[in-house]
């Protein structure tokens, strides 16, 4: 962040009340979506008091621009009153956005305030969970009957001004989706020619049922601002813009990452300390139990390890290995996954690739550790036998890297969630067994 995010930040921290009308200014002149990161980094009682010092016309938007945690700590804190004129006029987007926040009778009592359309809109997204694009669609855009011609789009044009318009989604009698037409297409030809005539080849519509992930993507090879989406009756209910696929694939990556440590993006920096430890107790509670996994498998060879220090000393340095290499491919795989690149149909050529690379590396760093371990114990038999455990670990570590995603996949568990914490047992367990086991039959 610049230095003047920064001093501000420390300012409104500091409570130097000297500043506040530079700070009321200095929030004025900032976009929507940086009030709300800027919120986001204050301790609970100066994010309620700068919100407060906003605008009321900015104040609901700079609420739908915060995550979900933070926002609701501002919610708690208004009063009846306060809420009530919050909740009025919302329309369904606004609604959808802040109902992870707002209770059953909040979410009912804004939805009574809606017009019909509004709430016809709101119960459609509803029927969608959060991870499906028919919950995030935007109604602000260009429809015409099939029947249309090019005169109808300029009177169109003439009464709507949709933030997206780069085309014109076509209808039939009863709604359903008929086609789409660019505007650049339009432009040079003839009052009286019929739209029907002017549909894009190769513009398939989105399924409200597609994941946000996938639908996003789609995005960004249509070359258009904006896809149609339709139900499974092939009806147009609305489309995903492109500011909202931008939206949704910037959360669902920092989910991803969240997630790799067990933790939900939307949580607040300065959640209540007990709320915290929960979360996080239970991550712990999984990491412990590996952790005793990985211990019992050193137990079974502490005889070797009474004999032989060195065998002690080097253990970290096969986990480690072991534990790079899976990584590595187990974020390659969570990568392709998520882009629908990985299928049964190429999932055996990339496990040959993977472990080949694993087999090559593993070859390499096994000389090179070995003759390391060689030289710091003076025994070439060390050598051997951490040169045999690297090769067999980091092998070990790409076809678990592979495997372990799949079948994650395949049960309905996200593999960014748990697929770090079991790779890294089986790397550990792995590693240790093939060392430690290795050990007493060359050494000893």
């Amino acid at each position: 962040m610049s230095q003047e995010w920064n001093e501000l930040i420390g300012n409104i921290v500091e409570e130097d009340t000297d500043q506040q009308r530079d700070r009321v200014i200095a929030l004025r002149q900032m976009p929507t979506e940086e009030v709300g990161l800027l919120l986001e980094s204050l301790p609970v009682e100066q994010r309620l008091a700068t919100w407060r010092l906003l605008d009321e016309e900015e104040r609901f938007a700079v609420l739908l621009a915060m995550r979900a945690d933070p926002r609701e700590r501002i919610l708690d804190d208004l009063s009846k009153e306060e809420l009530d004129e919050l909740l009025t006029g919302l329309d369904a987007s606004e609604l959808l956005e802040l109902a992870d926040s707002l209770s059953g009778r909040l979410i009912e009592r804004a939805f009574k305030r809606m017009d019909e359309q509004q709430q016809e809109w709101f119960l459609s997204a509803r029927q969608y969970s959060d991870d499906l694009i028919g919950h995030w669609l935007s109604h602000e855009m260009l429809t015409l009957p099939q029947t249309a011609k090019v005169r109808d789009v300029h009177r169109l044009l003439r009464r709507q001004h949709p933030e997206y318009r780069d085309a014109v989604f076509l209808t039939n009698r009863v709604g359903q989706y008929a086609g789409t037409v660019r505007l650049s297409d339009i432009w040079r030809e003839q009052d009286h020619i019929p739209l029907a005539d002017l549909i894009s080849e190769g513009l398939d519509p989105l399924q409200a049922t597609d994941g946000v992930q996938e639908a996003s993507s789609r995005i960004q090879s249509a070359r258009l601002s904006a896809l149609p989406v339709v139900d499974d009756q092939e009806k147009l209910l609305g489309c995903l813009d492109m500011t909202t696929a931008l939206e949704l694939l910037q959360e669902f990556y920092e989910s991803q990452l969240m997630a790799g440590a067990g933790m939900d993006n939307e949580e607040d920096l300065f959640a209540p300390v007990r709320k915290s430890a929960k979360g996080r107790a239970i991550w712990l509670g999984i990491n412990l139990l590996t952790a005793f996994a990985a211990s019992w498998f050193i137990g079974l060879f502490e005889a070797t390890l009474q004999e032989v220090v060195a065998l002690a000393v080097l253990m970290p340095v096969v986990a480690s290995m072991g534990g790079i290499a899976g990584s590595q491919t187990l974020t390659l795989m969570i990568r392709g996954l998520a882009l629908n690149q990985i299928t049964p149909a190429n999932r055996s050529a990339l496990l040959r690739k993977e472990l080949s690379v694993g087999g090559l590396n593993g070859v390499i760093w096994a000389v090179v550790i070995g003759i390391v371990a060689m030289v710091w114990f003076g025994s070439p038999l060390i050598g051997i036998v951490i040169a045999s455990a690297i090769a067999m670990n980091i092998v070990a570590a790409a076809f678990s890297g592979v495997i372990i995603p799949v079948i994650l996949d395949r049960l309905k568990i996200d593999p960014a969630l748990s697929g770090s914490v079991i790779l890294t047992t089986v790397t550990d367990s792995v590693g240790f067994v093939a060392f430690l086991g290795l050990g007493p039959l060359i050494l000893l």
